[in-house]
């Protein structure tokens, strides 16, 4: 019986384990804000993003968010500058928005790379429901995106 116990509290922690580990996306809300290089005002700004940017919450403290950007660079920005509404970014060269989740769907749009795209419905089986800004949704491929 306290094998058991055992196996199953281990199993427990190494399932609470892998759920704080889960990626948090965040976009920014208005275009211009700085990143930080430490969670203050008075810090080194490192660059500006435009509005919508993804960015995935690595830690927050206080009013501050610290962040990795689609290239892999970590920094800090106020929380309040973050919204919960979803955007991803292109990654590839260019991205086909089909009508359907399928390579074989028809063509609706196309995005070059660090265009942004509304995230509509989480991904599944190779594709995200997306939407452009003038409200024309599709699907693109996942591997296309960055953000998800």
């Amino acid at each position: 019986m306290t094998r058991r116990l055992v196996t199953l509290l281990a199993l427990l922690g190494g399932m609470a384990a892998m759920s704080a580990h889960a990626l948090e996306f965040r976009s920014v809300k208005e275009t211009g804000v700085a990143l930080y290089e430490a969670p203050s005002l008075t810090a080194k700004k490192l660059f500006a993003v435009s509005r919508y940017y993804p960015v995935e919450v690595l830690s927050s403290q206080k009013e501050w968010s610290r962040v990795r950007d689609a290239t892999g660079g970590i920094s800090w920005i106020p929380a309040a500058a973050l919204s919960s509404q979803r955007w991803v970014l292109v990654t590839a060269e260019q991205t086909q928005v089909r009508d359907s989740a399928s390579a074989d769907g028809k063509p609706l749009f196309s995005m070059a790379r660090d265009g942004v795209l509304q995230l509509v419905e989480a991904p599944k089986e190779g594709w995200a429901k997306v939407k452009h800004r003038d409200g024309t949704a599709g699907y693109a491929r996942i591997t296309d995106l960055w953000g998800l």
